[in-house]
């Protein structure tokens, strides 16, 4: 147990005394250094003296005006892809409603073709239309609903249009009573 523990605290001691080594021989090599360039700035006239100075603080000058104007450009790029980048994203939102669910399934792989009934259903409610009674007949779909706010209806029948719905009959009217729109319309593919 002492061998070892011998070793351990020699190899403790050669370590440290390495790294302590190392500094000194470190700060020994700064201070020759620092005394060499000393000298030779003192051998140095008077007027190169000044000139080296001036000719030092132009370079800093330049040096730190040039990074402070590189950092600059590259925050202003930087700001600039940020906003395109949120400006794409809002953009993508608001033509979520744009998609075509049929066309957006067919590219995932999904052959399963919704019949045109339900298609039309799936339009009404996503456009906040619920409760609409939708009947395929033949090639076409008779759609009927009613809603209180007009601009929901508009919405509704815009959305259908986007969509590729040709509108083959419609007619709206307005309940006095609860000032609802009243639709009943007749689309085809």
């Amino acid at each position: 147990m002492k061998p070892l523990q011998r070793r351990a605290k020699r190899n403790t001691v050669t370590s440290d005394n390495t790294t302590s080594n190392g500094s000194i021989v470190l700060s020994g090599h700064m201070n020759r250094f620092q005394s060499v360039l000393s000298a030779r700035w003192r051998a140095l006239s008077s007027r190169d003296q000044l000139a080296l100075t001036i000719l030092s603080i132009f370079l800093l000058l330049f040096i730190g005006g040039y990074g402070g104007y590189s950092l600059h450009q590259a925050a202003n790029h930087s700001k600039s892809n940020y906003q395109e980048q949120v400006a794409d994203y809002f953009w993508l939102r608001a033509q979520a409603d744009n998609i075509d669910r049929s066309e957006l399934n067919a590219a995932n792989g999904d052959d399963t073709v919704m019949p045109p009934a339900t298609t039309v259903s799936a339009l009404l409610n996503d456009a906040g239309i619920a409760n609409a009674q939708v009947v395929a007949v033949g090639d076409a779909v008779q759609l009927s609903f009613s809603h209180a706010s007009q601009a929901v209806v508009s919405g509704a029948l815009g959305k259908l249009e986007q969509q590729g719905w040709q509108f083959t009959q419609l007619s709206m009217q307005q309940d006095l009573t609860n000032k609802s729109i009243q639709v009943q319309a007749t689309v085809t593919s």
